[in-house]
Protein backbone atom coordinates (compact mmCIF):
# COMPACT_ATOMS: atom_id res chain seq x y z
CA UNK A 1 0.00 0.00 0.00
CA UNK A 2 3.30 2.28 0.30
CA UNK A 3 2.73 3.09 3.77
CA UNK A 4 6.60 2.20 4.01
CA UNK A 5 7.69 4.69 1.55
CA UNK A 6 8.25 7.65 3.98
CA UNK A 7 11.05 5.58 5.71
CA UNK A 8 13.17 5.10 2.70
CA UNK A 9 16.67 6.89 3.49
CA UNK A 10 17.80 9.93 1.49
CA UNK A 11 20.38 7.63 0.12
CA UNK A 12 17.96 5.87 -1.79
CA UNK A 13 18.32 7.25 -5.29
CA UNK A 14 14.89 4.89 -7.02
CA UNK A 15 12.50 2.48 -5.37
CA UNK A 16 10.38 0.61 -7.93
CA UNK A 17 7.07 -0.85 -6.36
CA UNK A 18 5.15 -3.88 -7.68
CA UNK A 19 1.23 -3.70 -6.68
CA UNK A 20 -0.97 -6.04 -8.65
CA UNK A 21 -4.15 -4.92 -6.96
CA UNK A 22 -5.73 -1.68 -8.35
CA UNK A 23 -7.13 -0.39 -4.92
CA UNK A 24 -3.89 -0.56 -3.30
CA UNK A 25 -1.76 0.51 -6.25
CA UNK A 26 -3.67 3.82 -6.06
CA UNK A 27 -2.81 3.63 -2.48
CA UNK A 28 0.42 3.36 -2.95
CA UNK A 29 0.84 6.00 -5.62
CA UNK A 30 -0.46 8.24 -2.93
CA UNK A 31 2.17 7.70 -1.11
CA UNK A 32 4.94 7.60 -3.54
CA UNK A 33 3.99 10.64 -3.89
CA UNK A 34 4.75 12.27 -0.66
CA UNK A 35 7.78 9.94 -0.50
CA UNK A 36 11.21 11.43 0.38
CA UNK A 37 12.87 9.57 -2.27
CA UNK A 38 11.69 8.42 -6.14
CA UNK A 39 9.07 5.86 -5.92
CA UNK A 40 7.74 4.50 -9.58
CA UNK A 41 4.55 2.19 -8.27
CA UNK A 42 4.16 -0.59 -11.22
CA UNK A 43 1.24 -2.33 -12.22
CA UNK A 44 2.65 -5.73 -12.08
CA UNK A 45 3.83 -9.04 -9.72
CA UNK A 46 6.68 -9.91 -7.98
CA UNK A 47 7.20 -13.10 -10.24
CA UNK A 48 7.76 -10.84 -13.25
CA UNK A 49 10.01 -7.69 -12.14
CA UNK A 50 10.17 -5.04 -14.28
CA UNK A 51 14.40 -5.06 -13.60
CA UNK A 52 17.16 -5.99 -15.77
CA UNK A 53 19.10 -8.81 -13.72
CA UNK A 54 21.51 -7.61 -11.48
CA UNK A 55 19.94 -4.25 -11.48
CA UNK A 56 19.06 -3.94 -7.74
CA UNK A 57 20.98 -2.92 -5.18
CA UNK A 58 18.16 -4.46 -2.87
CA UNK A 59 15.29 -6.37 -3.06
CA UNK A 60 12.55 -5.39 -0.11
CA UNK A 61 9.24 -7.44 0.75
CA UNK A 62 7.02 -5.96 3.90
CA UNK A 63 4.14 -7.99 4.74
CA UNK A 64 3.79 -9.19 0.79
CA UNK A 65 4.92 -12.45 0.51
CA UNK A 66 2.01 -14.38 2.26
CA UNK A 67 0.18 -13.23 -0.55
CA UNK A 68 2.26 -14.17 -3.32
CA UNK A 69 0.99 -17.25 -5.27
CA UNK A 70 3.96 -18.41 -6.62
CA UNK A 71 7.09 -17.59 -3.98
CA UNK A 72 9.84 -19.73 -5.66
CA UNK A 73 9.52 -17.81 -8.36
CA UNK A 74 9.47 -14.65 -6.72
CA UNK A 75 12.55 -15.31 -4.71
CA UNK A 76 13.58 -16.31 -8.24
CA UNK A 77 13.15 -12.95 -9.55
CA UNK A 78 14.76 -11.28 -6.33
CA UNK A 79 17.64 -13.82 -7.17
CA UNK A 80 17.85 -12.52 -10.84
CA UNK A 81 17.58 -8.58 -10.32
CA UNK A 82 19.61 -8.31 -7.14
CA UNK A 83 23.10 -7.02 -7.85
CA UNK A 84 26.22 -8.87 -6.50
CA UNK A 85 26.38 -8.20 -3.34
CA UNK A 86 22.92 -7.09 -2.94
CA UNK A 87 20.56 -7.86 0.08
CA UNK A 88 16.81 -9.07 0.10
CA UNK A 89 15.30 -7.05 2.71
CA UNK A 90 12.06 -8.39 4.90
CA UNK A 91 9.48 -7.82 6.93
CA UNK A 92 7.24 -10.48 6.67
CA UNK A 93 4.51 -12.71 9.38
CA UNK A 94 5.45 -16.53 9.60
CA UNK A 95 3.63 -19.03 11.17
CA UNK A 96 3.73 -19.27 14.48
CA UNK A 97 4.90 -22.47 16.71
CA UNK A 98 3.24 -25.18 18.63
CA UNK A 99 -0.14 -24.14 19.45
CA UNK A 100 -0.83 -21.01 17.04
CA UNK A 101 1.24 -22.68 14.37
CA UNK A 102 -1.69 -25.62 14.83
CA UNK A 103 -4.59 -23.09 14.84
CA UNK A 104 -2.75 -20.80 11.97
CA UNK A 105 -2.74 -24.42 9.53
CA UNK A 106 -6.50 -24.33 10.52
CA UNK A 107 -7.74 -20.94 9.47
CA UNK A 108 -5.17 -20.64 6.77
CA UNK A 109 -7.97 -21.60 3.47
CA UNK A 110 -10.60 -19.76 4.95
CA UNK A 111 -8.07 -16.92 6.07
CA UNK A 112 -6.61 -16.95 2.38
CA UNK A 113 -10.08 -16.36 0.50
CA UNK A 114 -11.53 -13.98 2.55
CA UNK A 115 -7.56 -11.81 3.64
CA UNK A 116 -6.43 -11.29 -0.13
CA UNK A 117 -4.75 -14.89 -0.11
CA UNK A 118 -3.12 -14.22 3.10
CA UNK A 119 -1.68 -17.53 4.16
CA UNK A 120 -1.14 -17.11 7.84
CA UNK A 121 1.17 -20.16 8.34
CA UNK A 122 3.70 -20.01 5.51
CA UNK A 123 7.16 -21.04 6.08
CA UNK A 124 9.05 -18.10 4.62
CA UNK A 125 12.70 -18.49 6.37
CA UNK A 126 12.97 -22.22 4.27
CA UNK A 127 11.57 -20.85 1.21
CA UNK A 128 14.34 -18.67 1.17
CA UNK A 129 16.90 -20.67 2.12
CA UNK A 130 15.51 -23.23 -0.33
CA UNK A 131 15.74 -20.25 -2.89
CA UNK A 132 19.23 -19.79 -1.97
CA UNK A 133 18.98 -17.15 0.67
CA UNK A 134 21.56 -17.30 3.39
CA UNK A 135 18.63 -16.57 6.37
CA UNK A 136 21.48 -17.08 9.59
CA UNK A 137 20.83 -13.30 10.16
CA UNK A 138 17.01 -12.73 9.83
CA UNK A 139 15.35 -12.79 13.28
CA UNK A 140 11.72 -13.94 14.68
CA UNK A 141 10.13 -11.68 16.98
CA UNK A 142 6.85 -12.36 18.44
CA UNK A 143 4.43 -9.88 17.07
CA UNK A 144 2.25 -7.92 18.64
CA UNK A 145 4.52 -7.98 21.53
CA UNK A 146 2.20 -7.85 23.89
CA UNK A 147 0.06 -10.50 22.79
CA UNK A 148 2.23 -12.34 20.04
CA UNK A 149 0.10 -14.47 18.23
CA UNK A 150 1.95 -14.10 14.80
CA UNK A 151 5.75 -13.88 14.46
CA UNK A 152 7.22 -11.35 12.52
CA UNK A 153 10.33 -12.72 10.15
CA UNK A 154 12.88 -9.28 10.30
CA UNK A 155 16.09 -8.47 8.99
CA UNK A 156 18.55 -8.59 5.86
CA UNK A 157 19.42 -12.21 3.41
CA UNK A 158 22.57 -12.59 0.92
CA UNK A 159 22.93 -14.78 -1.57
CA UNK A 160 24.97 -17.67 -0.83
Amino acid sequence: SGVTFEHYPPEVTRVVAVEPDPHLRARAEEFAARAPVPVEVVDTVAEALPLAAGEADSVVFGLVLCTVPDVPAALAEARRVLAPGGELRLLEHVRAPGRLGVVADRISPAWSRFGGGCRPNQDTRRLLDEAGFDVTALRTRPFPPVAPIMPMLTGAARLR
